[in-house]
């Protein structure tokens, strides 16, 4: 299983968003950071808004935030409504699949039962489980984020 580009750009920027939690980020801020482009950027962005897990402030001192709590974000919900499918193998697609062994295969079933696997776990997840927890002791090698944060802050 591998996500999509932009998922794995949906769920970092969800990320950086809820570690950003007390201030307005940019999408130029998460494109530097993780080094993305800022036009593919912009439009995981605006599905964010779409959904209602991101908002926009306008004008010169604008950016965006949550919209929503970390803890009532599903990351498999964020998943699923981020991945255009998740066809494992060209049987899974209807309409375009001429596997010979179509019909009388167990690959599929097993493949199906591994994806659902998969998703479950997901479902399990909050984007609050993905943060770094508020007050927890500081490990000996700052998380990237910071050492980002604290490079921008010097500049």
């Amino acid at each position: 299983m591998r996500l999509t580009s932009f998922t794995d750009y949906t769920l970092r920027s969800l990320m950086y968003l809820g570690m950003n939690r007390d201030k307005l980020v940019t999408i130029q801020d998460i494109a530097d950071l993780h080094k993305i482009s800022k036009n593919h950027l912009t439009k995981v962005i605006h599905q964010l808004g779409v959904i209602g897990l991101a908002e926009t402030v306008r004008g010169r001192n604008g950016g965006l935030r949550l919209k929503r709590e970390p803890a009532d974000i599903n990351i498999g919900a964020v998943v699923r409504g981020s991945e255009s499918d998740f066809y494992m193998a060209e049987c899974f697609d209807g309409e375009h699949n001429t596997c010979v062994f179509n019909g009388a295969c167990f690959l599929k079933t097993k493949l199906e039962e591994a994806t659902d696997a998969y998703l479950k776990v997901l479902d399990g997840v909050t984007l609050a489980d993905l943060l770094p927890k508020r007050g927890a002791p500081a490990e000996a090698q700052p998380h990237p984020v910071q050492l980002h944060l604290a490079a921008k802050a010097e500049a």
